[in-house]
């Protein structure tokens, strides 16, 4: 029988010596009260989350607020956002849900697949998927 060993990532491990820097990407497609509110609790909970970790670096928070995510070019944040990516600024992103960071499946793909040449990884915290 063939051994297999499993190695596990090591999470308190930096990046290239340095601690990886993390950026957030929040969107809310109205201006209401109710979005306005939930776009605060966006921008405080990964602002919160992404300092509260040894491993990262605070590298930023970006966000849409009252624009829809079907069109990547209608979203100033984002694209300041990829800019920074392309810039070495970020290395490494969260964001709340594949339909905040975009609803447009072809943009979506077209920027993660982007920010994978960069060798930047985009979290998508609730269906809990980290593109590689």
């Amino acid at each position: 029988m063939k051994k297999v060993t499993k190695i596990e990532e090591n999470k308190k491990a930096n990046f290239h010596g340095r601690k990886l820097r993390a950026a957030a990407y929040c969107r809310v497609s109205t201006d209401s009260n109710e979005q306005a509110e939930s776009l605060k609790a966006q921008k405080e909970h990964y602002e919160s989350y992404i300092k509260s970790r040894d491993d990262w670096k605070f590298a930023g928070l970006y966000y849409d607020e009252g624009i829809t995510g079907t069109k990547k070019e209608k979203r100033p944040q984002l694209r300041k956002m990829m800019a920074d990516c392309k810039a070495g600024k970020i290395d490494f992103i969260v964001t709340k849900s594949i339909s905040r960071f975009s609803r447009n499946t072809a943009d979506c793909l077209e920027l993660t697949r982007k920010l994978l040449t960069l060798n930047i990884p985009v979290y998508f915290e609730k269906e809990n998927i980290k593109n590689r």
